[in-house]
């Protein structure tokens, strides 16, 4: 069995920063897996964020989210981090970690292991 736990969310305010973190356990080889963080605004379907790929750690993100928003990892202590600057109201979503064998992949149904996700609110 897989646990992804996701971490670091919270209010903040237009202009600020949060950083989350994703910390995975049980039967995953986490070096292994491209790890991604994707989010789900109320009514709206859950999106891309970006992801980091095993082996080269090559990264990817949205382009709403590009420049703004680090992904790194630490294969050590099996764990995702998003770092979220210059954060907008737009932003405010549940924000998921998602795990995949697959290299870079950016749609949901490629990753097999999601954490239960961690709320972002980001006020005006």
């Amino acid at each position: 069995q897989v646990q992804l736990v996701e971490s670091g969310g919270g209010l903040v305010q237009a202009g600020g920063s949060l950083r989350l973190s994703c910390t995975a356990s049980g039967r995953i080889s986490f070096s292994r897996n491209t790890m991604a963080w994707f989010r789900q605004a109320p009514g709206k379907e859950r999106e891309f964020v970006g992801l980091t790929t095993w082996g080269s750690s090559r990264t990817s993100y949205a382009d709403d989210v590009k420049g703004r928003f680090t992904i790194s990892r630490d294969n050590v202590k099996n764990t995702v981090y998003l770092q979220m600057n210059s954060l907008k109201p737009e932003d405010t979503a549940v924000y998921y970690c998602a795990a995949s064998l697959k290299l870079g992949p950016t749609g949901i149904y490629d990753y097999d292991y999601w954490g239960q996700g961690t709320q972002v609110t980001v006020s005006s």
